[in-house]
């Protein structure tokens, strides 16, 4: 069973699978909802989506709130370290786990910014989006698409 760690306002909370889908919550259109818990109706407005960092925007009632979400997944990795080792060289960007790259999403000589999507390595039956952790330029590419990478391998140079 999946759960969630939702985080709203530095606060978080676990919420089962379960839990999630026992929710009464009624679409209006796209970005506009109806929920109903413990006998309060409250009116939720999507205002962005950022689905590569998993954040929402939002507004209940009227009042502004950034939400994001971690599921299992997210909370594996974040436990296994693999993010904290993926931010600390900016230079050299490795693959956080073993994959296969599905996509490179930038070109050698590219300026990027710090959550540019580099490239998309499927692994674990999951697509995952490797974004920069930094600002520079794409100085090589030491991948190309349908390779296999192992953990820590390089995949791209930065300057």
């Amino acid at each position: 069973m999946t759960n969630y760690k939702i985080t709203v306002s530095g606060e978080t909370l676990d919420i089962s699978q379960k839990e999630a889908e026992k929710l009464d919550v009624l679409s209006l259109d796209n970005s506009n909802f109806h929920l109903l818990q413990n006998g309060k109706a409250f009116q939720l407005e999507v205002l962005q989506t950022n689905f590569a960092k998993k954040t929402l925007e939002i507004s209940v009632n009227g009042n502004p709130y950034t939400i994001t979400i971690a599921d299992s997944y997210d909370q594996m990795v974040k436990e296994m370290g693999l993010l904290s080792n993926a931010s600390t060289k900016i230079n050299e960007i490795k693959a956080p786990m073993p994959g296969l790259i599905l996509d490179i999403l930038v070109e050698v000589g590219q300026q990027i910014q710090e959550g540019t999507p580099l490239l998309v390595l499927s692994a674990m039956k999951m697509e995952n989006i490797i974004l920069a952790q930094g600002e520079g330029t794409v100085k090589a590419i030491a991948v190309k698409k349908d390779d296999a990478v192992d953990k820590g391998q390089l995949i791209i140079e930065m300057e």
